[in-house]
């Protein structure tokens, strides 16, 4: 079983992954806890404000490791105050070495939720908001597996929401930590 004391956790996987579900029921699981939804920085950019597309260029790149560093920092100050803190994105393919190197505070653990493509599919049909637009769940799918084989992954997609976060529960410490 995961402890209780204070660190941060990265819970990442592509869009409909079910990354802000499972988030946020482990951030009720900790006392004390924050959970950080790394694209509100994304979000808070009012003109100019560029999306990753599949061929992203560098000035897209640039924006988006400047999301993750603000929200390394947010987490590193949170966890600094005595919060656990989950942070929530997509952080997926070589960039997620750089959002760990962001990371000052240890100890640090990496969630990867990877259900298949079927289910991810399922999922984005059935919710309101909508995530895939310039990149199709295949294109996403395949830079998640091209990311660095870091952290806990969970193959979500027979698992219900508490199911999964069991499963994270029981694995976290010992799969999760980064590095290990």
């Amino acid at each position: 079983m995961f402890n209780n004391q204070p660190s941060i956790i990265l819970i990442t996987g592509i869009m409909a992954s079910g990354k802000s579900t499972i988030a946020q029921l482990l951030a009720e699981q900790m006392e004390y806890s924050v959970h950080l939804r790394g694209d509100i920085f994304r979000k808070m950019i009012v003109n100019n404000r560029t999306e990753v597309s599949p061929d992203a260029e560098e000035a897209e790149l640039e924006q988006l490791k400047l999301r993750y560093r603000l929200a390394a920092q947010a987490a590193d100050l949170y966890y600094e105050a005595g919060f656990t803190v989950i942070v929530q994105d997509v952080v997926i393919g070589p960039v997620l070495e750089d959002f760990i190197s962001y990371i000052r505070n240890r100890p640090l653990y990496v969630v990867i939720l990877c259900p298949n493509e079927e289910t991810v599919s399922i999922r984005e049909a059935t919710r309101s908001k909508k995530g895939y637009g310039l990149w199709t769940v295949e294109a996403l799918n395949k830079v998640l597996q091209e990311t660095p084989r870091i952290g806990l992954w969970i193959d979500s997609s027979n698992q219900t929401p508490a199911e999964t976060l069991t499963d994270i529960m029981a694995r976290l410490e010992q799969e999760g930590r980064y590095p290990n």
